[in-house]
């Protein structure tokens, strides 16, 4: 009979294999056991004292050192728990509330708890059903035996080499590529009712009532671990050849035990049904419908015991767990660990099969070291899930925490803003005050002067009066009595009424002006400051009137810090306004301390100014300077946007074309205000050709006659011959488009409502060359008649 020698004490026995002697468990390289006992004539061996006399003349390579206490076993049966004696012991890791491990209890592709569940080699468990419904049928040329026999000599098992050609990619867009290790069609992959993505089955799973693991398996078959999505080939033992997760099953026997939930129908399809029996030797639950079709009352299934599911529940929890078995010798039990493997093997496999040279140890005393090392995990664990409790505690403070502040922040600042709302009612009844104060005031002059004019002019009319009917008198010695006197009165009335008698003592206009700008931008900039400010805010930047010019429409400012700054600037915020007195507005924020502004306004004035800023704050504005822009345009042609058949020389003044079909040039210079004046020259003119003259749009088509389209505005005919002078002149003022040929305006206005930005525009063909002259004032009849009008 066979005996097999496992489960050595944990100090290190010696045992003897046809590879040597080696120590179990000592730290050397390992050892072999034997599989076989020849000539001992007994069943079942137990050594106990100095072996040799079982062994004398077999095994001359026997130790001499004696180890009571080895023993042996029968094949099979399962394996003694031995306490490692050099093992400390541990205090067991805080329980945790089983209904919050149910996620882990659930198959990732059903989403139902595990069923006779497989442990793949990546680890990850599955349904026997589920792996079997997942299934995708490799080509034949893949195929392990196909595989062994082109001698690439990788084993179904390889792990590194299944990591490194994985089937399935998380970059992918859903479907499974095969390439390179297991080809096969691709396959779209579904979502399981836990998230994770998973592959359809090649093909519908066969109705039987037979166990998944019993059924047959299509050759070639590959899986896909629908967490991690590496892939395996099944070789001919199918899903046979993964080893079961007894522990598993226990657990979640307990849960469900423990969850006194009603038993479920373990074939249903979709919605599992309540069972309604239980077979004993199926150790399935059925519900009616189940029953009747997987588990017939007729036939081998005839003499099956059919009991309640609450029986059965009883009945399989007092049954005897079923011991985990070798995967590839299916009648021996585990007996070994194998250290290089990190699995459980048996005894067949040490002595002929692929563990042969590994080093294994004595399974009980892994058993007690893993338990002990997952229970030092588990309690560093259990720490980091007290702290995160703890911290969400503190999270879910904070958060009423927050709200708290936020009404209380909110009130101080409806408190800050009614207070400044209420000094300036304050100010604005103290300003209205002095308004009516000066108004009394108006009106009292006024009106006293209008008292006294009227009593002044009632006295001058009755002398008037009195005058013309002394006048009417026909004797001339009485009136020469009072003649003097009369004509003395006269004059001196007159003359009373001549000292500014007659000029209002007081105007209309209320010499108020109220300059609220200050208040205004310190509106604006009413910000919030952060409390815990680490320094103070940059000194206010000086401008360097000495670099700060103005070219056509563009300005350049420079500026820098005072010598004498200590606190640094982060950056800086030029502001302008909008060139006719309007508010600032931004428009340069960085770290620089030189800006150009291109875009402005000819014949503008700009205000600009700058201010630094920090982490703590800004600084004051700097003084503000005066910019004026040029009152004329001085620009040349553009070679960036012309059409590619256009040549531009003279410093880009001159143009003509390489092309018989007309082509559209543009100006550097764009114009949306003010009134601009430039002339062309046309210095050949050959062949009567067609050109244009206007201004267009910078989006214009540059490959037709300009004009052609809505986005150009041009003159095209009408006296151009060589030598003649074109001139344009823009006037955004009032939105019109005037031309001049040789200093003649060509008819009236060209065109209204011209309004934009607007570039100058000239299309031509090779028969044509023109020359740009820009800087030109307007026209003296036209600002003449302009100031008139």
């Amino acid at each position: 009979m066979r005996a097999s020698i496992s489960c050595p004490p944990p100090n290190g026995p010696l045992l003897m294999g046809r590879g040597g002697t080696r120590r179990a468990g000592g730290g050397g390289p390992g050892w072999r056991a034997s599989r076989r006992l020849r000539g001992c004539g007994s069943q079942s061996w137990r050594l106990s004292g100095c072996p040799r006399q079982y062994c004398a003349g077999r095994h001359h390579h026997h130790s001499r050192r004696v180890w009571p206490g080895c023993w042996t076993r029968r094949a099979r049966r399962p394996p003694r728990q031995l306490r490692h004696p050099l093992q400390p012991s541990l205090p067991p890791p805080r329980p945790v509330p089983m209904e919050e491990m149910e996620e882990e209890l659930k198959c990732p592709v059903c989403g139902s708890f595990y069923r006779e569940p497989i442990i793949l080699p990546c680890s990850h468990n599955l349904c026997q059903a589920c792996a079997r419904n997942i299934l995708v049928q490799t080509p034949e040329s893949e195929s392990p035996q196909s595989r062994r026999a082109s001698g690439s000599g990788v084993s179904d098992y390889d792990y590194l080499d299944l990591d490194k050609m994985s089937l399935y990619s998380e970059a992918d867009s859903g479907y499974g590529s095969y390439g390179g290790f297991a080809s096969a069609p691709t396959t779209p992959c579904q979502k399981s009712p836990n998230g994770v993505r998973v592959f359809p089955p090649a093909m519908p799973p066969p109705a039987t009532h037979l166990s998944p693991a019993l059924a047959p398996v299509p050759r070639n078959s590959c899986i896909t671990c629908p967490q991690c999505h590496r892939s395996l080939i099944l070789d001919d033992r199918g899903l046979r050849g993964f080893p079961k997760n007894r522990v598993l099953e226990g657990v979640i026997d307990r849960y469900q035990q423990s969850k006194a939930a009603a038993l479920k129908c373990q074939l249903c399809e979709k919605a599992p049904k309540e069972a309604t029996v239980m077979c004993e030797q199926c150790d399935v639950f059925y519900c009616d419908p189940c029953r009747l079709r997987c588990h017939p009352p007729r036939g081998p299934l005839a003499k099956h015991r059919l009991v309640p599911p609450a029986q059965g529940r009883v009945s399989r929890r007092l049954s005897p767990r079923k011991v985990s078995t070798c995967t590839d010798h299916e009648l021996e039990n585990h007996s070994m660990y194998c250290v290089q493997c990190k699995m459980p093997v048996c005894y067949q496999c040490l002595e002929e099969g692929k563990h042969s040279s590994h080093e294994v140890k004595a399974l009980g005393a892994m058993w007690k070291l893993h338990k002990s090392q997952l229970s030092q995990a588990l309690n560093g664990l259990s720490d980091r899930a007290k702290e995160a409790k703890e911290f969400l505690v503190q999270l879910r403070n904070m958060v009423q925490q927050i709200q708290e502040n936020s009404v209380e922040f909110e009130a101080c600042l409806v408190a800050q803003c009614d207070a400044l709302i209420d000094a300036l009612n304050r100010r604005k009844a103290q300003l209205l005050a002095r308004v009516n104060k000066e108004h009394e005031h108006k009106l009292k002059v006024v009106r006293d002067q209008i008292s006294h004019c009227t009593v002044k002019l009632r006295q001058t009319t009755g002398l008037m009066e009195y005058c013309l009917e002394v006048i009417k008198e026909n004797d001339p010695s009485g009136f020469l009595q009072i003649s003097d006197a009369l004509i003395r009165r006269v004059h001196l009335t007159e003359d009373q009424w001549g000292k500014g008698t007659l000029t209002p003592r007081m105007t209309t206009d209320f010499d108020l002006s109220l300059d609220n700008s200050p208040l205004l931008q310190s509106i604006h900039q009413l910000d919030f400051v952060q409390v815990k400010a680490s320094s103070p805010v940059p000194a206010t930047p000086i401008l360097q009137l000495e670099e700060c010019c103005t070219h056509n429409n563009s300005a350049t400012l420079s500026w820098k810090q005072p010598p004498l700054s200590t606190v640094p600037a982060d950056g800086y915020i030029l502001e302008l306004d909008d060139g006719n007195g309007g508010q600032f507005r931004e428009v340069y924020v960085g770290k620089e301390t030189m800006c150009t502004v291109d875009g402005l306004h000819f014949n503008s004035t700009y205000n600009a100014r700058v201010k630094a800023f920090n982490k703590t704050g800004v600084s004051p504005y700097s003084k503000t300077l005066v910019l004026q822009t040029s009152e004329v345009a001085w620009f040349a042609f553009d070679p960036g946007s012309a059409h590619s058949d256009i040549i531009l020389s003279n410093d880009n003044l001159t143009v003509t074309c390489s092309s018989y079909d007309d082509r559209v040039v543009l100006g550097k210079t764009g114009f949306s205000k003010g009134v601009h004046y430039w002339e062309l020259t046309v210095d050949r003119y050959d062949n009567h050709p067609d050109p244009a003259f206007g201004v267009a749009r910078m989006d214009v088509m540059k490959d037709v006659m300009l004009g052609k389209d809505d986005k150009a505005w041009a003159i095209t005919e009408g006296g151009i011959t060589k030598g003649a002078t074109i001139g344009v002149l823009l006037d955004l003022n009032r939105k019109n488009l005037t031309f001049f040929i040789n200093d003649e305006q060509q008819g009236p206005i060209a065109f209204d409502n011209v309004e934009g930005l607007f570039f100058p525009a000239v299309s031509l063909n090779r028969n044509v060359q023109v020359t740009l002259h820009t800087g030109l004032p307007v026209p003296d009849f036209y600002s003449s008649r302009a100031s008139i009008a």
